[in-house]
């Protein structure tokens, strides 16, 4: 191996490198800054530790509650588990308390026959019922009538007996029974001749009345005795005659008066216990009027004005306002109406009952009748 030898003048002094020396005076920030960033390094780890740790914390409560709540669903659902069992062992007791099918069979047949059976019985019924139904609404009509008659008879009241007569029309109309037409033509009879009747005002006539009662008891009385008012016979003489034939003249004069004026209308009203006795015979009149004007009883009403017009007129002043009054309205009242001329019901009342014996009475009776008799071999 042979080695090379370099000049000595290309040969360059080869100078020694050496690291400079640091200055104490650039070294102390630089160690402070690694301090300092090493403290904020362990403060970063430690709060990630306690983040971490937190959140692991957390996360093993979360695990806690949920295990926690399986297990609650885990028990609830062994309770309804054995709630399931308990039911089905009560319904396998139930099903073991059961029949056997074949009885069940029989015992449906037996419901089905039972329903139809209760079907038609219920059919029947209303069947029946129905008949008898219509029965009671025509026995009612029949009712109606009678009430009618009896109400023109005993009352005369027009508009009730009216009303009735058209219910027991109303009632034949609901039949829808061709059979019932003559029975109604003499229901529309009798309604048309109620109708052309008019109802009087017995109500008005007996207030009226009432109020004429009144009026009578404030009737006043005039003097009881005549009052000489010189014009008697003692006063035509001289005066000579002794006192004591004056004073007998006076007493005689208050019962006998010899009067030369005739031609006046004077009458004395009564005083005392007379004048309440005639009160009383007039209202009594009047009160007779009122009753004969209620119950239509033409003959006792005029009889009843009558009598009262004559007390009226035999104790009481005609010239007197107030008795001159209750003359003026007597006469007016005389002349009202209080009874009517009243239709006859008999003929629809017949026609209604015709026709409930024709419903009741069995069709072809007598045609079935004929036909057994002149079967061969039939008893006579």
């Amino acid at each position: 191996m042979s080695e090379t030898v370099l000049p000595k003048d290309d040969v360059e002094p080869v100078q020694a490198h050496s690291e400079p020396v640091p200055d104490p005076a650039h070294k102390e920030p630089s160690s402070r800054r690694s301090s300092n960033g090493l403290a904020i390094l362990a403060l970063l780890l430690g709060a990630a530790g306690v983040a971490v740790g937190g959140w692991s914390v957390w996360q093993l409560r979360a695990i806690q509650a949920g295990t926690q709540q399986q297990s609650g669903q885990l028990q609830d659902i062994g309770s309804q588990t054995q709630m399931l069992k308990q039911s089905e062992q009560q319904l396998s007791a139930r099903l073991a308390q059961l029949p056997p099918a074949e009885e069940l069979e029989d015992r449906r047949r037996l419901v089905t026959q039972l329903q139809g059976d209760q079907q038609r019985l219920s059919q029947r019924l209303e069947t029946v019922l129905g008949a008898s139904r219509k029965d009671w609404r025509l026995a009612e009509a029949e009712h109606l009538l009678r009430l009618a008659t009896l109400r023109l008879s005993a009352l005369q009241d027009i508009n009730s007996a009216q009303a009735l007569v058209q219910g027991a029309d109303e009632i034949l109309r609901e039949q829808d029974d061709p059979g019932a037409f003559a029975a109604r033509e003499q229901l529309a009879k009798s309604l048309a001749a109620l109708r052309s009747v008019d109802q009087p005002d017995r109500t008005g006539l007996f207030l009226q009345l009432a109020a004429l009662r009144d009026q009578v008891g404030e009737l006043n009385a005039l003097a009881p005795e005549y009052k000489d008012k010189g014009d008697s016979l003692f006063s035509l003489t001289d005066g000579s005659e002794d006192s004591y034939w004056a004073k007998w003249w006076d007493k005689i004069s208050q019962y006998v008066r010899i009067d030369f004026h005739a031609d006046r209308n004077i009458r004395p009203l009564l005083a005392g216990q007379s004048l309440t006795q005639v009160r009383l015979a007039l209202s009594l009149a009047l009160e007779q009027a009122q009753w004969a004007a209620l119950n239509g009883e033409a003959p006792v009403y005029s009889k009843a004005i009558a009598e009262a017009r004559s007390v009226l007129d035999t104790n009481f002043n005609r010239d007197n306002p107030q008795s001159k009054v209750i003359g003026q309205r007597l006469d007016e009242l005389a002349g009202k109406p209080v009874s009517v001329v009243t239709p006859d019901l008999n003929q629809s009342l017949s026609a209604v009952q015709a026709y409930l014996q024709q419903r009741h009475s069995p069709v072809g009776g007598a045609l079935d009748n004929q036909a057994d008799g002149a079967q061969p071999g039939s008893r006579p």
